[in-house]
């Protein structure tokens, strides 16, 4: 049983991620590059689902911190990166995504690998949450995994992504066993969703930063 939402155990985590998800450091980059063309002096970062710290510790590699607040629902996540970041300026909450209690408070939202574990309404919940935590004009970014717009282009993506955690080093029972996972332990939406959703929860402008597969990166402004 895992000790938090995702696929993998936290202990495993970050070596698992990379033979599952194509891709996987390009998101970071993706982010630092956005982050400091809207940013010119030190920010107050929240990382919801932060994991093992991988936003955290590019962040602090990269960008000038006021605050970096590392957020996940899993124990044992926040308490690597507590191990990780012993920082003045990082500090850490054990709280799920709709349950943020924050106000005007942050510049950069990011949600990595987040909301597609939630259902509709739970995202809306959440992309609610984010948006009043952030200040006006604060930066919302996520990358998840979406719905195709057709069945036959589902099967296809599905069958991409299997090939390419068995390319990884993965087994066929294993990549099979995650690719069953859609539907069941997260819930897609298409893109044209997440985008109009966002827009719904009061963003006044939502773009696509990056998307390849079944994976994408929006962005949004408060």
């Amino acid at each position: 049983m895992n000790d938090n939402i995702s696929a993998f155990n936290s202990i495993e985590y970050d070596n698992k991620i990379k033979q599952t998800l194509p891709y996987y450091d390009d998101f970071y980059k993706q982010i630092i590059e956005l982050v400091k063309i809207f940013n010119n002096s030190a920010v107050r970062w929240l990382d919801v689902g932060c994991g093992t710290g991988k936003m955290g510790s590019i962040a602090f590699g990269n960008i000038a911190l006021e605050k970096f607040v590392f957020c996940d629902s899993s124990d044992e996540m926040i308490k690597i990166v507590k191990e990780r970041f012993n920082f003045q300026n990082a500090e850490f909450s054990v709280c799920d995504a709709q349950e943020l209690a924050y106000t005007n408070e942050f510049d950069v939202i990011t949600a990595i690998q987040v909301n597609h574990y939630l259902n509709k309404s739970s995202r809306k919940i959440a992309l609610t949450k984010y948006y009043s935590a952030l200040k006006n004009n604060g930066l919302f970014v996520s990358f998840e995994n979406f719905a195709p717009f057709t069945d036959l282009g589902k099967s296809i993506y599905l069958e991409k992504w299997k090939r390419y955690q068995m390319e990884q080093g993965k087994s066929l029972e294993e990549s099979n066993k995650h690719i069953e996972r859609y539907g069941k332990e997260y819930f897609p939406i298409s893109l044209s969703e997440n985008m109009e959703l966002m827009k719904n929860c009061g963003f006044k402008i939502v773009e696509i930063l990056w998307l390849s597969n079944m994976q994408v990166g929006l962005w949004g402004i408060k």
